[in-house]
């Protein structure tokens, strides 16, 4: 495995970015939050086509009562979005709907999931929902008793090995984490931008040994069993892009071939892609919003998996 770091963790200090510093990886934490919810399955506690309003009970009243767990996995419920991200035209804006100080639990992210209607049938077609995996962190939370932050520590960093993998305050970092920043220079952070500790469609934060290891794991049935990671990097029909598919919590190239994590948000991007049959990783962490583009381009390009 090589590694290698570039830029600063902390402009003020000038403390530079290592291998073992830690980013945000904003919508990668799906991957995560999917894993959570599938260990739920095979133990029974949860069940794949099981309606989420039998946990819901009488909030977020918007949300359809046929919306099943997996409808909210492959961004297939139809539910509002409290974060649609095909409004957003510019990440560094002020996109919380309710004070980011207020988000530090999955029950404290009710006010912002309240009052989005149904967009479309509950399985009906395939659309990108930052607000059903807060969801599904919400029901993940209530059937196990454990707080979700905890609960994806339990179910999938832990077995996979992971020691530097989880969920942080943003107002509380520690000296190996690196700060997330607006632009490509100046000091402003994104702690005002995003939920002071992330939920279920994001907030964790990683390294890149740490991202190399979960996915040895992930494929060494380690987390969840060879049948379940199957069924989560199985596309799910008409999701996803020309050149991207869908399965469970996991992007996937048309190609076949490779299975992806990736994440997008102020002061964050970031990329991670694995190709199960030769093992082959490469894994680009920014605390800038676009930092990581061009760098995995052009690794895709370099390793041939364009």
């Amino acid at each position: 495995m090589r590694e290698q770091a570039f830029g600063l963790a902390d402009r003020r200090y000038d403390v530079p970015n290592t291998p073992a510093t830690r980013f945000g990886l904003a919508s990668g934490t799906k991957g995560f939050t999917a894993l959570t919810v599938m260990s739920m399955i095979e133990r029974g506690e949860l069940g794949l086509r099981q309606p989420v309003r039998a946990v819901l009970e009488d909030d977020l009243p918007a949300i359809d009562d046929r919306v099943t767990v997996e409808q909210l996995l492959a961004h297939r419920s139809g539910i509002g979005d409290y974060l649609d991200e095909s409004e957003v035209h510019d990440i560094s804006d002020h996109l919380m709907p309710v004070p980011v100080h207020e988000l530090s639990n999955a029950e404290r992210y009710l006010p912002a999931l309240a009052g989005h209607a149904q967009v479309f049938e509950p399985g009906e077609r395939f659309a990108y929902n930052n607000s059903g995996y807060v969801v599904l962190a919400l029901v993940a939370q209530r059937v196990s008793g454990v707080a979700f932050e905890d609960l994806v520590v339990e179910r999938a960093c832990r077995p996979a090995g992971l020691t530097a993998t989880g969920f942080l305050r943003s107002d509380e970092l520690a000296g190996d984490v690196a700060n997330g920043y607006l632009a490509l220079d100046g000091a402003r952070t994104n702690v005002f931008h995003l939920p002071v500790l992330g939920c279920g469609d994001g907030g964790i934060y990683s390294s890149a040994a740490d991202l190399h290891r979960f996915w040895t794991a992930l494929f060494g049935g380690r987390i969840v069993a060879d049948e379940t990671v199957t069924a989560m990097t199985t596309p799910r029909p008409d999701s996803g892009s020309a050149t991207t598919q869908y399965g469970l919590g996991f992007w996937l190239a048309r190609s076949g071939r490779l299975v992806m994590l990736e994440g997008y948000d102020a002061g964050v991007s970031f990329r991670s892609v694995h190709e199960p049959s030769t093992e082959m990783t490469h894994t680009v962490l920014s605390n800038t919003s676009d930092g990581a583009w061009s760098v995995t381009k052009a690794l895709d390009t370099a390793l041939d998996l364009d």
